[in-house]
C-alpha cells in the first residue's frame, strides 16, 4: 500500500491531537451570539489553539498556557533538532516541537504567529479587511510571504465573511501579549 503524503494528514493528526484538549464556553445553541462570542465558538471549533498557543505537559495531558492565549510560537523556545538537518520528501512529513507551536518539514520550518492585538508583534494594527485578505490569499499580510504548513488557510479563506469577522472581533478582545515570532526558515538549497 503507498503512503499518502500530504498536508490533510497532518491536519488530520492536528484535528486528532486537538480532540484531547477540553474546549470550554462554546456552544452552538446560543442563537443571538455577539461577534466575540460567535468568534471564540470559531476558534475553539477550528482549533487554532492548537498551533497558535504554547502548551505544557502536566499529569494530564497537554494544557494551553492560557498566560499566552493564542500568542504563537513562543520567542524564547528551542527548535526541536531535526535529524539530518532536514526532512525531505519521501521522509517524515513533518517534526513538531514539543509544544507544538513550531513544525519542520519540507517547506522549512514555520512557527505559527502571534493573533492577540499586541500592536509590535501581533495583529493589534491589522484592520478587518486585511486579517481577510490574509486568510483568503495564504499570503501574510494578504501580499508577502506564503502562509506555511500546517496552517489551513484553503479552508479558513472558505469562510463566510461574517464568521472571519467574527473571529477578528475575538482576536481583537484577546489580551494582546508581546510575543516576536522569528521569520520562517527556508529548507537547506540542495
Amino acid at each position: 500500500m503507498k503512503r499518502q503524503k500530504s498536508l490533510p494528514l497532518i491536519a488530520s493528526l492536528i484535528s486528532l491531537f486537538s480532540a484531547t484538549l477540553v474546549i470550554e464556553g462554546c456552544s452552538t445553541t446560543k442563537t443571538e451570539a455577539t461577534p466575540v462570542e460567535r468568534g471564540n465558538y470559531l476558534v475553539m471549533a477550528g482549533h487554532c489553539n492548537e498551533c497558535h498557543t504554547p502548551k505544557t505537559l502536566g499529569p494530564k495531558g497537554f494544557v494551553l498556557d492560557s498566560k499566552r492565549l493564542l500568542s504563537g510560537s513562543p520567542s524564547d523556545a528551542k527548535l526541536p533538532d531535526v535529524p539530518g538537518g532536514v526532512i525531505s520528501p519521501g521522509q517524515w512529513g513533518a517534526i513538531v516541537s514539543s509544544d507544538f507551536t513550531a513544525w519542520a518539514g519540507p517547506w522549512g520550518v514555520s512557527f505559527p504567529y502571534n493573533l492577540t492585538p499586541h500592536p509590535a508583534s501581533g495583529t493589534g494594527n491589522w484592520g478587518e479587511s486585511l486579517f481577510i485578505q490574509t486568510l483568503r490569499s495564504g499570503k501574510f499580510m494578504g501580499t508577502s510571504r506564503d502562509m506555511l504548513p500546517p496552517m489551513p488557510w484553503q479552508e479558513i479563506g472558505n469562510m463566510t465573511d461574517s464568521d472571519l469577522k467574527a473571529i477578528f472581533a475575538y482576536l481583537k478582545s484577546l489580551p494582546p501579549v508581546d510575543n516576536p515570532i522569528p521569520a520562517p526558515i527556508p529548507p537547506p538549497q540542495p
